[in-house]
């Protein structure tokens, strides 16, 4: 529904620059070349009474004139546009509520708390619920299409946003207005005064839909249930509408917190679900200590009792190793599309597995199925195709110092090219194939920690068949010259790498701070890496 509105939202702004540029064309461009000319400068605005005022674009911002564009080259844009967004919108207009799955489970989910209410502390049935979403067309959609459902249930539903109410409690003086709405909804918790039963303008609401508008500063612990329609890109905000219920003074046994995740198919495209929770999950061990509300897994004691020293451990690394979490703002950032998700899954298997991880060696390695399905036929970043995957680190790395005021800049601008050559520095990640060409290299760490994951996560147990075919190959590791081979060619990708990166910066795009990193710094060997673990990738025989 939401994105119908905007399809023709957008359509009806082409009609109106398509129409403008019709009336330009038509008889307009004297009157704007005219005005124009009494100007001096081409970004100058019109005054409010200018006749040519209907010929600026954009205005406010970056304004500019029809007289200076390629009108009918933008025009065919423009229809071009307005022909796809319009094959797009008879597409979404086809999910008509009969068809809307998504609304069909929300309506079998209120029925339920209705119809099956848990009791509260004193005894009480609480059959109130707080649906959330991000956008006031889906709050307004959803209000009219559970209208008639809680006339059936005979509960009050109401809709707030930030400019707009809506309630079925009452209609006298007073009962559509926000704060009116919101005691009605929770009357204890916003400590309403008594009314008669009579009273229809302050009836009960046990329904109540609502944009981010409330997701702060409200009490709302009446409630037992938070809905959340639609998932927010910022974790933030799932904290702060669940906080609108988990607070003190709720009289519930238990808050319930219930999620609308994209379908699997949408997933897929996305990713938001695995990034939501990745950033709840860093959130959550690494700086705000808060428990994780998609956490369901209960916290055995040991776990209790190691958290506080892990966490300050966490933070400590974060600060020193330069560890970047995005802002969470209320888009999605480049983050979204990097680290979050594999350093959530590290963090977690760290908690339990620390001791032995410790107490490996470096230079241990395992051996993988590579994948020689439909996925990598395909040619899918996340196929496993036979090759090693290596984890090196480099001996040779200075540490950073701490930034001050008279090297802040020098800092961030050494960091910066560090990330370019190695997103881990000094840590440096190579996925090479067996015929010894680097599909992944050191700067794609995502693409490569993908593979990892694709071809070792959640597997346990060696796989013996191919443990046994590597030790006959390299006659019980004596024999280690074909992966000597690999190494040293990804080693050399490493050193080409970052001697790219320090050339880059005395180009005429390096910045004024640029300085090149000590010799006894510079990677040029093999010897100055470590080899901190890799991981074989075979095809089974036959």
């Amino acid at each position: 529904h939401s994105l119908a509105l905007t399809l023709g939202r957008t359509i009806g702004k082409i009609d109106d620059l398509l129409s403008r540029i019709d009336r330009y064309q038509a008889g307009g461009q004297s009157v704007a070349n005219d005005a124009a000319n009494d100007r001096v400068g081409a970004d100058a605005l019109p005054d409010d009474d200018d006749e040519d005022e209907e010929f600026f674009v954009n205005r406010g911002r970056h304004p500019y004139r029809l007289s200076e564009l390629d009108l009918p080259r933008w025009a065919d844009d423009l229809r071009q546009d307005k022909a796809t967004l319009s094959a797009a919108l008879a597409q979404v207009k086809a999910v008509t509520p009969e068809r809307d799955g998504k609304l069909a489970e929300i309506k079998e989910a209120i029925r339920s708390k209705v119809e099956h209410p848990a009791a509260d502390r004193d005894g009480k049935p609480n059959r109130k619920l707080l649906v959330f979403t991000t956008f006031k067309d889906t709050a307004k959609y959803l209000y009219d299409q559970l209208g008639g459902l809680s006339q059936e249930l005979g509960i009050n539903i109401a809709m707030v946003s930030g400019d707009e109410t809506l309630t079925s409690a009452g209609t006298g003086a007073g009962a559509n207005n926000f704060n009116a709405i919101l005691s009605n909804f929770a009357p204890v918790a916003r400590n309403r005064r008594a009314v008669a039963a009579s009273d229809a303008d302050s009836a009960d609401i046990d329904l109540l839909i609502a944009t981010d508008c409330i997701s702060e500063g409200q009490n709302l612990q009446d409630c037992a249930t938070v809905v959340n329609y639609d998932i927010h890109w910022n974790p933030v905000r799932i904290i702060q509408r669940f906080g609108r219920i988990d607070r003190i003074g709720s009289r519930s046994a238990a808050v319930q917190m219930v999620n609308y995740w994209p379908t699997p198919d949408m997933e897929h495209y996305l990713g938001l679900q695995s990034r939501v929770q990745a950033r709840m999950a860093l959130a959550d061990i690494a700086a705000s200590g808060d428990d994780d509300p998609f956490d369901e897994d209960p916290f055995t004691k040991a776990d209790a009792e190691s958290e506080i020293t892990f966490r300050n451990e966490q933070l400590r690394r974060l600060r020193q190793e330069a560890l970047t979490l995005e802002d969470l703002d209320d888009a999605p950032t480049m983050g979204d599309f990097t680290l979050d998700h594999f350093i959530a899954q590290l963090l977690r298997y760290l908690e339990h597995n620390r001791d032995a991880l410790e107490a490996m060696p470096a230079g241990v390695y395992a051996v993988a199925e590579a994948d020689t399905g439909a996925a990598a036929g395909a040619g899918s970043n996340a196929a496993a195709e036979p090759g090693v995957i290596f984890c090196l680190r480099q001996r040779n790395a200075g540490s950073d110092p701490e930034p001050g005021a008279g090297n802040a800049g020098r800092d961030a601008g050494d960091a910066a090219r560090r990330q370019a050559a190695s997103p881990r520095h000094p840590f440096y990640f190579v996925y090479i194939l067996a015929n010894g060409v680097i599909r992944f290299g050191c700067a794609g760490l995502p693409q490569t920690l993908a593979v990892f994951e694709a071809a070792a996560a959640g597997r346990t147990a060696p796989i013996t068949a191919l443990c046994d075919r590597f030790d006959r190959e390299t006659g019980q590791g004596r024999n280690m010259a074909f992966y000597d081979g690999l190494l040293n060619a990804a080693v050399a990708h490493i050193v080409q790498a970052h001697a790219g990166v320090q050339l880059s910066g005395l180009g005429m795009g390096g910045d004024r701070n640029f300085t090149l990193a000590p010799a006894a710094e510079t990677p040029r060997r093999a010897s100055d890496f470590e080899l901190v673990t890799w991981l074989v990738i075979k095809e089974r025989d036959g």
